[in-house]
């Protein structure tokens, strides 16, 4: 199978000169997470110059040097990696889903001689995580199970720090081990950006420590059991639109299973083939 067989055409971009509240309306709108970012050229096409996340956006709002700036002061090229990864569509899954591994990434553009032709993500590769052997493969037997975890009256700032320090998108929010919700990078972003909005600027660097993990995160969370299947994982994953659910255990939180694990089992699964 190859990358065009799954990926997405429809690409979704952003210009670099725009701001990054159009990046993020954006994302909302398509409900996705990233964009691929170009520059008009001379001869009026789209050159891609980069890729934006929400989880850059995150922590570029996040950091004290740019505390005081409003949001409409950031461009999109002032956030966004440059030199992104891409993958030509004609190469084999297991290439790119190593390939995202290898570079930490959730998406990449896909390209047909140095054209845009789609997006590969992380999701698209979901379709094909059923039947056998996700079907006959537990939960627990997968899952992260060492887990960076925050309380609901840690400050946001911190959970803000843990996201960029342990390089993940999700933190499980516990009490005395009671799962009490789970903050995102996403949730990081639209947080900051509303603050950024409605408090005045001399004011920003003293509240934004102020912010609270409770005050952002999302509550009554989509958890499993740890003896489902892969297959029951990938299920509820696509129909809630998420990237990682809690695993629970005699109502206790025991680990956490997402897509890069289904993506790790799919480049194994490929490396037997």
């Amino acid at each position: 199978m190859h990358v065009k067989d799954i990926m997405k055409e429809e690409v979704v971009h952003v210009d670099k000169d725009q701001n990054i509240q159009d990046a993020l309306k954006l994302m909302k709108k398509h409900k996705i997470s990233r964009l691929p970012v170009v520059n008009i050229n001379a001869d009026h096409d789209r050159e891609l110059v980069g890729i934006v996340t929400e989880k850059d956006i995150a922590l570029r709002l996040g950091s004290s040097k740019y505390g005081n700036l409003p949001p409409s002061h950031f461009h999109v090229s002032t956030v966004m990696k440059q030199d992104p990864v891409v993958i030509e569509s004609t190469q084999n899954i297991g290439i790119a889903a190593e390939t995202m591994i290898k570079n930490k990434i959730d998406g990449m553009p896909v390209i047909n001689d140095c054209e845009i032709v789609g997006m590969l993500t992380k999701t698209d590769f979901l379709e094909i995580c059923k039947g056998k052997p996700f079907n006959s493969t537990n939960i627990a037997d997968r899952m992260e199970t060492d887990l960076v975890t925050v309380s609901p009256s840690d400050r946001l700032v911190h959970a803000r720090r843990c996201l960029i320090d342990k390089e993940v998108g999700r933190l499980p929010v516990v009490e005395e081990d009671i799962l009490e919700g789970i903050i995102t990078a996403k949730d990081v972003a639209n947080a900051m950006m509303s603050f950024r909005k409605i408090v005045p600027d001399k004011y920003k660097n003293a509240r934004i420590r102020n912010l609270l993990v409770g005050d952002v995160m999302t509550q009554n969370v989509k958890t499993i059991d740890g003896g489902s299947t892969l297959e029951q994982a990938v299920t509820v994953m696509l129909e809630n639109r998420i990237s990682g659910i809690p695993v629970e255990l005699d109502g206790k939180l025991k680990g956490i299973i997402t897509k890069t694990d289904l993506i790790n089992f799919v480049v194994e699964l490929e490396e037997v083939s």
